[in-house]
């Protein structure tokens, strides 16, 4: 993988929202959109749910000193926002991942990366924020489980990471 700078940053397994609350002293969560929508085709499979279905679509900037450092998607099946997990609909300007992380029983599956082109849908989300289009992204993803509740997230890390 020829992720360079960003290789510690997209294969560390612990709470990326810690790390950027420890790493910056003004961390916040700015909120983009908070929808129902089907999944991208390639996050329906991992969850269990048909394509066609619609889920909670979540994608969130955080920030660090005022700029834009990772762009959060977040796909939260219906069926998943119940329980433990009823309260994820109206998070807001609250991080994900500190709901996530504060619950041991919350298993999360392997990380995957990917190189994000200009074609990529979330490559074209992320850069809507970016006075500046670079190349590429780096992204990664895992689905987090609690009590046969499913949900993905997807970090995609920005260029402003590295300042």
């Amino acid at each position: 993988m020829m992720s360079g700078r960003f290789h510690h940053w997209l294969i560390n397994n612990g709470s990326l929202t810690a790390r950027l609350q420890h790493r910056y002293q003004d961390f916040r969560v700015k909120p983009l959109l908070m929808v129902y929508a089907k999944p991208l085709l390639d996050e329906a499979k991992p969850l269990h749910i048909s394509a066609h279905k619609t889920a909670l679509i979540r994608e969130v900037l955080l920030m660090g000193n005022k700029k834009a450092v990772v762009f959060a998607h977040s796909v939260l099946p219906p069926g998943s926002l119940r329980g433990h997990w009823l309260g994820l609909s109206r998070l807001g300007n609250k991080p994900l991942g500190a709901t996530l992380f504060a619950n041991p029983q919350v298993k999360r599956t392997p990380l995957t990366y990917k190189k994000l082109s200009p074609h990529h849908v979330l490559y074209q989300h992320a850069v809507k924020h970016l006075a500046e289009k670079p190349p590429y992204l780096w992204g990664r993803r895992s689905v987090f489980s609690l009590d046969c509740a499913s949900i993905m997230v997807t970090e995609v890390f920005l260029p402003q990471l590295l300042e």
